[in-house]
């Protein structure tokens, strides 16, 4: 188990490029997070959902995502408290008071995905989730060495000297755990070192010492991580510096999801995509506003009008820029949001954006699947997911340029600058992502998204090899058996 001395120190990337290494040297590989929060979520192979980080690193061990990599996914939605996905399944949404409670129920769920996944797999890579040093949450803990004392595993920690005081960092954590859980851990990895990584000998023998440890090594930067879709919403700013090419502004809603739409458009060399935070208006100069998925739409609409942005859009409008809205994006550019279920927190009806001649309704099933679509305009195919709440009508429906098993995807206004559409992923797709940016005037094409992927997973993996001892991370890996039943 793969756990860290903070968060967003590297535990997701660490685990996919283990998965990678590993699967390469012929072993059957799979990844696991027993809770996660995140509003990035992937839509699984058996109809579920789960953290994109999981994903990532299920395509690192050449797997299909399954539910079981992941079987307790928390995903923050206003102020209401967070949605609770229990094997790929909303179970309920709950405050942090009243999930704390219901934590106890759920550690029989985990370890039963656990050990059905290890069945099939020879190695298993668990990534916990904050830092075990959060000493207040062990009671009932399922995250981090509470479920390490569950399912008898070892644990390796990993610091970010990035941030400065990994020593700190790590011996402060054996000093707050308790014996028992100090005894768990194995060996510590330090992540994020700029330059040269052998300067750092004497600060991890001075861990070591400290701790009793295994040194596992020292990992410098790995430069190309920004290419891996990023489940942190942190991250979304890393990326390569562009100022030509086609401008797309991404306005940064607080509660923003499923943002690994994102990635394909990051990547893309002549695209400038600039994230706009929350306080700055839109650039006048941006030829395509896209406006993201969203965890809770009725509160990311109320601060979109907030931040003036709702302002920002409509004089984008009359300039004749372009516009496309993502799953809640689609949903805000409409004309009204409807959730007198009270899906999203108290029962109302709000006015969308108005640029699209639709109205949302809320609703309690959740649409999530995998779909393979077609482009209309140009008959192009494209892969991507569903998973979302919420149906869609109205008169621009009959606009729909996605064609999805036969069905129109979709909307768009009359003069076809403003859309939006419910599928996620579709910039994924290169003949769709190439075809759509040359609409708006970009040069594009010689990026293979996919393939730059895979590339991307292969130099990570080989980072880890040469830096990290896997042989002996391999080494103090051990044999789970399930609990006997009855």
């Amino acid at each position: 188990m793969i756990q860290g001395a903070g968060s967003n120190v590297g535990k997701s990337l660490l685990v996919a490029g283990l998965a990678r290494a590993f699967t390469r040297r012929g072993l059957s590989v799979a990844p696991f997070k027993p809770q996660n929060m995140s509003n990035n979520a992937a839509v699984t192979a058996d109809g579920g959902e789960i953290g994109r980080a999981q994903a990532l690193q299920a395509r690192a061990a050449g797997r299909a995502p399954l539910t079981d990599m992941n079987p307790v996914l928390l995903k923050p939605e206003s102020e209401i408290g967070a949605q609770v996905v229990v094997q790929g399944r909303r179970v309920a949404t709950l405050r942090a008071r009243d999930y704390a409670a219901m934590k106890g129920e759920l550690l029989g769920p985990v370890l039963e995905s656990f050990h059905r996944l290890a069945e099939s797999a020879d190695l298993v890579l668990v990534e916990g989730a904050g830092s075990p040093a959060e000493t207040n949450l062990r009671a009932g803990d399922i995250a981090n060495m509470g479920f390490a004392e569950a399912a008898a595993l070892p644990v390796l920690l990993v610091g970010d000297i990035d941030r400065g005081g990994v020593i700190a960092q790590l011996v402060g954590t054996h000093a707050v755990l308790p014996e028992a859980d100090r005894a768990r851990i194995k060996g510590f990895i330090v992540n994020k070192f700029r330059g040269d990584a052998t300067l750092f000998a004497e600060g991890a023998a001075e861990i070591a010492r400290r701790t009793g440890w295994d040194d596992l090594g020292t990992l410098p930067w790995f430069e190309d991580a920004w290419r891996l879709p990023a489940e942190d919403a942190l991250d979304l700013a890393t990326g390569p510096k562009r100022t030509g090419g086609l401008r797309i502004a991404v306005p940064r809603l607080r509660r923003i999801a499923n943002f690994d739409d994102l990635d394909p458009l990051k990547a893309e060399p002549g695209v400038t995509l600039t994230l706009i935070p929350p306080g700055q208006p839109l650039p006048g100069d941006a030829d395509l506003v896209l406006i993201p998925g969203s965890k809770s739409t009725i509160a990311d609409l109320a601060d979109f009008r907030a931040q003036g942005w709702d302002i920002d859009l409509a004089a984008h409008i009359r300039r004749g820029g372009h516009v496309l809205g993502l799953c809640g994006g689609y949903q805000m550019l409409g004309r009204e949001i409807v959730d007198e279920a009270g899906i999203e927190g108290a029962p109302a009806r709000v006015p969308g954006l108005g640029h699209l001649d639709v109205t949302t309704t809320m609703g309690e099933k959740k649409n999530l699947a995998l779909r393979q679509a077609t482009y209309t305009p140009a008959g192009c195919a494209l892969t991507g997911y569903e998973i979302h709440l919420g149906e869609t009508t109205g008169p621009d429906r009959a606009r729909a340029f996605l064609e999805i098993e036969g069905r129109g995807e979709g909307a768009a206004s009359p003069d076809g600058r403003v859309r939006g559409c419910y599928l996620h992923g579709l910039f994924s797709s290169d003949d769709f992502r190439a075809t759509y940016l040359a609409e708006l005037g970009a040069e594009t094409g010689s990026l293979a998204y996919e393939a730059d992927l895979e590339a991307t997973l292969d130099r990570l993996a080989t980072h880890l090899e040469k830096h990290l001892d896997l042989d002996r991370i391999l080494a103090l890996s051990k044999t789970v058996k399930p609990p006997r039943l009855g």
